[in-house]
């Protein structure tokens, strides 16, 4: 696994620690199986963006400070310019760019997402996190299921859902697809 992924189940593993939380405590808490919490930690798969927020509102820290290892700062604004959001490459499928990690006690995580095209019968790989989510289509088609709805994006079209219903997404038609994703 990468460097990044090493580091990040580093300060998860911390976090437990210092709140003197077992393994298998947090694991039922965060309604993830024994086994997937305790690879997350060792940083030996991908950890998904969902899992780290919800490590992030359990122990009450931004999510900023689990992706670098840095608090943010900034409390009037925070400025991403243009390709510089912090990186979150947690699966394959997708890549995110957090659009406001500087910022301090954020109420929403912003992400710009790519995701890039896979074979039209690939399976949708899904997850679900606590609170809601509102996507934006800014480029492509994307495929979303929600709770097994089937819904197609195109550019300028946006959904808001909760996202405590199994949701995924996939790029169709052979182009890359990339949406605004805001996390409340």
């Amino acid at each position: 696994m990468s460097e990044q992924i090493k580091q990040i189940a580093l300060r998860i593993r911390d976090l437990r620690e210092i709140s003197k939380v077992s393994v298998e405590d947090l694991a039922v808490q965060l309604k993830v199986p024994l086994e997937t919490y305790k690879q997350y930690e060792s940083g030996t798969c991908d950890i998904p963006v969902s899992f780290l927020y919800e490590i992030a509102n359990r122990f009450k820290v931004d999510l900023t400070a689990i992706l670098t290892g840095e608090d943010p700062k900034l409390h009037t604004y925070s400025l991403v310019r243009k390709d510089k959001g912090i990186e979150v490459n947690r699966r394959n499928e997708y890549k995110y760019q957090h659009l406001a990690y500087n910022f301090l006690h954020k109420k929403a995580e912003p992400f710009l997402v790519t995701v890039e095209p896979d074979s039209e019968d690939s399976t949708i790989q899904s997850n679900s996190h606590p609170g809601q989510e509102f996507n934006y289509c800014l480029q492509g088609t994307l495929k979303i299921v929600i709770d097994g709805h089937e819904i197609i994006l195109n550019e300028g079209d946006s959904i808001f859902f909760d996202s405590s219903a199994k949701h995924g997404m996939k790029a169709l038609n052979g182009k890359t697809a990339k949406f605004l994703a805001i996390i409340l």
